[in-house]
């Protein structure tokens, strides 16, 4: 079974599920998207008697808004627990507080945030929503001179996305302070089968600019990445999944190596790469990843490598800088903007007006063309919006309905 929700439906998954007949929760976005595709919808009380009948409903969630609904109507299957485990960043330091003793971490209301006092806490830090997403709100800090600076530039975030989001996804109100995790940073997409074994379905390394950038703007995968990224991830993703109980069970979850320490950074319970930031795995690996959760499939990596073994695949998410408002913008120059990529295997615009992220583009490289993502990790994308003169007032709230184009 599966809910949709926003802020985004790709067209692969909505052809996967029309194709599979996958039971979905009818919803405002649901029934927007079966205008296009014949889906099997079911209401809230047959949905929630199905999950609720099992200890551990096979359930997906194209997004994390549909945590509140899961929350409220599917208590007796135990997901809204494990949910709160895992999303929620001080429950999720807490649960893995045994294997990782001497991580220092502490929760904090956003009121103490304004007071805080950094000289007291180990340097470097970073500060992020006890329950967030994107790099919203998320500042790392190397020294108590950067501290006013990054206090402003998260009370300017606070204002931007406080109202774009529900609770379960962005809570403005709690904070988690933790100590700076060095070494490289890694993404999976991975679910947990009947038995609670991790089956993983893609491995991004995440790639930043500079020390102190936290965006969420590059990642990429490759042959060697996968296959380190397998014997790296499997062990410690067992034992979280043996922590929070996850059997039947979709989850993104990101990785800090340094050496041979693994860390985890944050879980994302109920889905895999937001934004259908999943789909990767379609133009990388020919992975379907939502078909292989829902039908219980496991990735035969030999094959799957097959002629692909010196291509570097990458995801660039391409945002509207945070210190221009939204209403300022009147186009994207997506045909400029992609000029930057030497082979596009596909281009998504996405609802900027509402989200700030105007497009996530899917790209393959091979040998010797490195250049081209260290040089687009420094990429300027202000050049390619075109501003408008009129000032329009920023929406408060996105529509609850809207589907976006899944390409260019």
């Amino acid at each position: 079974m599966i809910i949709l929700d926003r802020p985004y439906v790709s067209d692969l998954l909505a052809e996967t599920l029309q194709r599979l007949r996958t039971p979905v929760l009818r919803n405002a976005v649901s029934e927007k998207v079966s205008e296009e595709y014949d889906l099997e919808l079911l209401d809230g009380k047959e949905f929630a008697a199905r999950a609720n009948a099992e200890k551990y409903p096979l359930i997906y969630t194209s997004s994390e808004d549909a945590i509140g609904w899961i929350a409220e109507n599917l208590g007796p299957s135990g997901l809204p627990h494990r949910i709160d485990r895992l999303k929620n960043k001080i429950n999720f330091r807490s649960m893995i507080e045994e294997d990782h003793p001497e991580f220092f971490y502490a929760g904090i209301d956003v009121e103490a945030l304004r007071h805080l006092d950094p000289s007291s806490l180990p340097k470097p830090f970073v500060v992020k929503p006890a329950v967030g997403f994107f790099s919203m709100a998320v500042r790392k800090v190397e020294s108590d001179a950067d501290w006013p600076a990054a206090l402003k530039s998260i009370e300017e975030d606070l204002e931007s996305f406080g109202g774009m989001y529900p609770g379960q996804v962005f809570d403005p109100g709690r904070f988690i302070i933790e100590e700076g995790i060095k070494g490289e940073e890694y993404a999976v997409d991975v679910y947990y089968d009947e038995t609670g074994r991790p089956v993983i379905l893609n491995v991004l390394h995440h790639l930043f600019s500079s020390g102190t950038d936290v965006s969420d703007t590059t990642y990429v995968t490759s042959k060697a990445i996968v296959e380190s990224g397998i014997r790296m991830f499997t062990g410690p993703l067992a034992r979280i999944g043996q922590q929070a109980d996850l059997k039947n069970f979709p989850l993104h979850i990101e990785m800090r190596v340094d050496g041979c320490d693994i860390v985890p950074i944050e879980a994302n319970p109920m889905r895999f790469a937001g934004f259908g930031g999943t789909d990767f795995g379609w133009y990388a690996w020919g992975i379907n990843t939502h078909e292989y959760f829902l039908e219980k499939k496991k990735p035969d990596w030999e094959t799957i490598f097959e002629g692909k073994e010196d291509r570097v695949y990458s995801m660039y998410v391409a945002f509207i800088p945070e210190d221009l408002p939204v209403s300022k913008v009147e186009d994207i120059d997506y045909e400029g903007f992609a000029a930057n990529f030497d082979k596009v295997l596909e281009l998504r615009r996405t609802d900027w007006r509402n989200y700030r992220v105007f497009s996530f583009v899917f790209t393959e490289t091979g040998p010797g063309t490195a250049t081209e993502i260290e040089r687009n990790l420094q990429l300027d994308l202000s050049q390619y919006l075109l501003l408008s003169l009129i000032h329009i007032s920023e929406p408060t709230r996105p529509p609850s309905t809207s589907r976006m184009p899944s390409s260019a």
